[in-house]
């Protein structure tokens, strides 16, 4: 039998019954409705949870410490018969020295090692009659773009003497004289500007110790929301000599004192967190936010398989009533089943026939479903959308919450529709495709 006369018989054979068929159908509707409107919510919570990290934008960076670990005492005996003894301290530290940034380098898949110091000290940044206490950041490296930031101003590129600040320094502004009820005062303009940084610290007899220095403002960065956006970067050369300062002129030795933070970049997301235990492994302290994106996508994973699970249970229940149309449908065409045969129609044929309507009812279910779940979702984001406005009105900040359906989502319980009238229509397709034609045309 040609392909286009056996559509066109399960055509007219659905459209002989079209209100069991609907009954039917409706049952698929329900259930792949639901699997697209729990999944889709699932897809949603889990784009808004990822998108509300603050901070995460990088997802090829991992920030590494320095392990200080424990000192443990140890005995050592000298000579025999139990005479003389020495204590002694052993130390698991893991310090992020210049060689230790060099073992960094070595592993796969790492492209640069960016040494971070921060200043051990107190500093008040000064613009005019402004002042500002900001968090300094030395950068071993001439540019900034090897952080990932972005420039807003100017250029990312440090020099000696010269500073970048992050988006919010300039809100940081105040003045020191303000009087109650005046105006606070405009932020300053920073870029191309001269600020003075006075840094300060307390000498052993209670003496104040100021030290003033002038740094030229070259670049202003974008807002990156994170550490950068309140920092003020200058070079680790200058970072170094004013931490010396603060403690007494005792140089730092980078070999052996090592420096407070290590940012390593990736070569791809993929590999970051391969390399991120690499580092863990070689003792020192590294963490990742592709770890901490992974683990809530695994969650959210477990999650949709869940919902899309309490919606197949709604399809299972669909696919006994067409197993029990299918079955029915046997019984009341035993006879034409056996004319069919008489006539020359094969068991192939037969079987062809009954698992066409089968799945032609799950395709329609299907389509229907993922109509009715599409239109859910989308219903259920503008009652979410009122009810986020609300809470914007009443001052409390709430959580996105919507329900997402990508393409794949549809297509899918289409498809998986279809398979489930299918498989419901196996057995009685099999049991009428081997009716015997004289037995079946004896059926009362």
């Amino acid at each position: 039998m040609r392909f286009w006369d056996l559509f066109s018989l399960i055509i007219e054979n659905l459209n002989r019954r079209k209100g069991r068929v609907a009954l039917t159908a409706i049952g698929v509707v329900i259930g792949t409705a639901a699997v697209v409107l729990l999944v889709s919510l699932a897809i949603g919570l889990q784009k808004s949870a990822t998108s509300n990290l603050w901070g995460i934008n990088d997802l090829s960076r991992i920030e590494v410490y320095p392990n200080y670990g424990e000192a443990m005492m140890v005995e050592a005996k000298i000579g025999g018969g139990g005479g003389g003894g020495g204590g002694g301290t052993v130390s698991n530290q893991k310090l992020l020295t210049t060689s230790a940034l060099a073992d960094i380098a070595l592993i796969p898949g790492v492209q640069k090692v960016i040494p971070r110091d921060y200043l051990m000290g107190s500093a008040v940044m000064k613009a005019g009659t402004l002042e500002a206490w900001t968090n300094i950041m030395g950068i071993a490296g001439s540019d900034l773009d090897d952080m990932g930031y972005l420039s807003g101003q100017g250029t990312l590129e440090l020099r000696k003497g010269t500073a970048i600040v992050g988006s919010w320094v300039v809100n940081n502004f105040y003045d020191p004289k303000i009087r109650p009820g005046q105006e606070p005062p405009v932020p300053p303009e920073l870029m191309d500007q001269r600020v003075k940084l006075v840094l300060s610290k307390w000498t052993n007899d209670g003496q104040e110790v100021k030290k003033t220095i002038t740094l030229q403002i070259v670049g202003v960065l974008q807002e990156m929301r994170n550490e950068a956006d309140g920092s003020v970067f200058v070079t680790m050369e200058d970072l170094t000599t004013w931490n010396e300062w603060f403690n007494n002129g005792k140089r730092i030795n980078r070999n052996k004192d090592g420096y407070n933070n290590v940012i390593v970049r990736a070569e791809s997301p993929e590999v970051v967190v391969d390399i991120t235990n690499q580092i863990n492994e070689l003792g020192f302290m590294a963490y990742s936010p592709q770890s901490t994106v992974e683990g809530i996508n695994s969650f959210f994973t477990i999650l949709q398989i869940i919902f899309g699970g309490i919606g197949a249970i709604a399809l299972l229940v669909a696919a006994i009533g067409i197993a029990n149309t299918m079955t029915m449908a046997i019984l009341e065409r035993t006879r034409e089943i056996g004319l069919m045969k008489a006539i020359g129609a094969t068991n192939k044929d037969v079987l062809t026939i009954f698992l066409g309507e089968a799945a032609g009812i799950g395709l329609l279910g299907g389509l229907g479903g993922v109509l009715f779940g599409w239109g859910g979702s989308k219903i259920l984001n503008v009652f979410a959308m009122q009810y986020l406005a609300s809470q914007a009105q009443q001052g409390m900040l709430g959580s996105g919450l919507s329900a997402v359906t990508p393409t794949w989502l549809l297509l899918f319980a289409i498809i998986f529709a279809t398979m489930v009238g299918f498989l419901s229509g196996l057995y009685p397709a099999l049991r009428a495709a081997t009716l015997e034609p004289v037995m079946a045309l004896k059926y009362e």
